[in-house]
């Protein structure tokens, strides 16, 4: 039974002078995806894929060394494009991200587009997926696309109240054999406790 499993970086260093694909992991983001690493929760992984953004390689980074797995990156796979705007304070991100969400083929101030934010991260998972026969995949991403494919995956149509907890560092998992959702978003924490 082959599982396709999405996990987005935890928290992040905020940083307004730094590019945001460039933030890197918080001290509180880094300690989360080293527990989850340490766990067992993803034994049976054979295929780690991550975003070619730094904090997305933070996380991946630590699971990989704990499976011996190296990373496959996949520039595709980059967070919903925001450069329009850069770097929004947490309030105004979060009402933009609302928009983003509530409005899936209108640009919000020259945001990539939900709709196309959602057929990209899509055709990546059609090209990771491509050969897939028994073995796990895990990619390592970010909560915009990652609700984006959740979305698609499952079906449903494009809402905010499908995203992801606040703070990231969760995950969903996919029966690839049988299409279907296994379950939605879980923290790493949970998904350590269910492992």
């Amino acid at each position: 039974m082959a599982i396709f499993r999405y996990l987005t970086h935890p928290q992040v260093k905020i940083d307004p002078a730094v590019e945001v694909p460039k933030w890197g992991l918080s001290e509180e983001g880094k300690a989360r995806a080293n527990l989850l690493a340490k766990s067992d929760a993803l034994i049976g992984t054979k295929t780690i894929v991550s975003s070619d953004e730094v904090k997305a390689i933070e996380t991946a980074t630590p699971i990989a060394r704990a499976l011996g797995l190296d990373i496959k990156l996949e520039a595709a796979s980059h967070e919903n494009d925001r450069s329009a705007t850069g770097f929004l304070p947490p309030s105004e991100f979060e009402k933009a991200a609302d928009q983003f969400f509530a409005h899936p083929e209108t640009s919000f101030r020259g945001w990539e587009r939900a709709i196309d934010a959602q057929a990209r991260i899509l055709g990546v998972f059609d090209k990771v997926t491509a050969h897939a026969a028994t073995d796990d995949i895990l990619m390592v991403g970010h909560g915009g696309v990652g609700t984006l494919l959740y979305c698609a995956l499952a079906q449903k149509s494009i809402a905010r109240s499908r995203d992801q907890s606040a703070g990231g560092g969760c995950l969903w998992s996919y029966h690839l054999e049988t299409r279907e959702m296994i379950h939605g978003w879980r923290s790493i924490e949970e998904v350590m406790q269910s492992s």
